[in-house]
């Protein structure tokens, strides 16, 4: 099995490319921006700009993969607000230049597209579980685009014959993430401090959200399950299948790290929009390709003060 990972030099693709390489065996091609670097060991790394619509197309034939992994995007909700220009670029014009190169390829290859609970938005207040049913309502510039590109896969799927799946990823978090996202951002400020190398005082955003978080590699264990088993033009939430308060998620950062912190709201953390609780129904996910997530949530936060603090 020949796979494809668009956009794989960040979080989510290095661990994505590890798992196939050595859990599947598969041979491994990575695509990056060419001012990106990429680690990743026995894989064969491309460099791409997916908005560069004949490059794609050009890549993508000559190299005929069975399975394309479309994880590049602008994925931050916060740049979506300051850039939604970029944001739309890339995750909407990208992911057609990707769709519109495999469309044309003779041999046709089974494609993840990833997206986000983000799309789901603004839930009514008896709501917090969500399915793939359920409507979308997305409340930010980035959820917009992925539910744009969710909409696509959709269309090209049913109007071409693709074998098109798409996801709607919940929080995804371990070590290696950047500390633009919640978990990594309390972990190096927490590792920071346990090691002496900051003040006492870690500052954070709305503590009152809840969030549905699973470990990345419980995550790409999903995706791959899905590029074999998942059904042509459907959706899947990927994600634990249960919400747990951020204040909550601090205070276990805090008790792992073993130091006294005080903590202050940034009102730079704090969104314009933001969704109070939302976690994931798999059940569609579970039935369709036995997956499970393995790692518990505390173990996820352990090797990520311990990354940190490595760092």
């Amino acid at each position: 099995m020949k796979a494809l990972i668009i956009g794989g030099s960040g979080f989510v693709g290095y661990y994505l490319a590890a798992h196939l390489v050595k859990e599947r065996d598969w041979e491994t091609i990575v695509t990056k921006l060419p001012s990106e670097k990429a680690e990743l060991d026995a894989c064969t790394i491309r460099d791409l700009d997916i908005l560069d619509a004949q490059a794609v197309k050009v890549l993508l034939k000559q190299l005929q993969p069975d399975v394309i992994f479309h994880l590049a995007a602008q994925s931050s909700v916060a740049v979506s607000w300051q850039n939604p220009q970029l944001t739309a670029d890339i995750n909407i014009h990208g992911s057609l230049n990707v769709l519109e190169a495999a469309r044309e390829m003779a041999h046709q290859p089974r494609i993840l597209l990833i997206g986000s609970s983000e799309e789901y938005g603004t839930l009514p207040a008896e709501v917090s579980l969500v399915t793939e049913q359920t409507p979308v309502h997305p409340g930010n510039p980035y959820a917009v685009t992925k539910a744009a590109q969710n909409l696509f896969g959709s269309v090209y799927a049913k109007a071409y014959g693709m074998q098109i799946v798409m996801v709607r990823a919940f929080n995804h978090v371990g070590p290696r993430q950047r500390p633009g996202f919640v978990v990594a951002d309390f972990c190096k400020q927490a590792a920071e401090i346990a090691m002496k190398k900051r003040e006492p005082l870690m500052r954070v955003g709305n503590l009152s959200a809840a969030r549905d978080f699973t470990d990345v590699r419980d995550v790409v264990r999903a995706y791959s399950m899905l590029a074999e088993s998942g059904k042509a033009g459907e959706t899947y939430n990927v994600g634990s299948g249960k919400a747990i308060v951020i204040q909550e998620l601090l205070e276990e950062i805090i008790r792992q790290c073993g130091a006294e912190i005080r903590v202050e709201t940034d009102s730079a953390k704090l969104r314009p929009v933001e969704i109070p609780v939302i976690e994931a129904d798999v059940t569609k996910l579970k039935r369709d390709t036995g997956w499970q997530p393995e790692i518990p949530l505390r173990q996820t936060i352990a090797d990520t003060l311990a990354y940190w603090k490595a760092q």
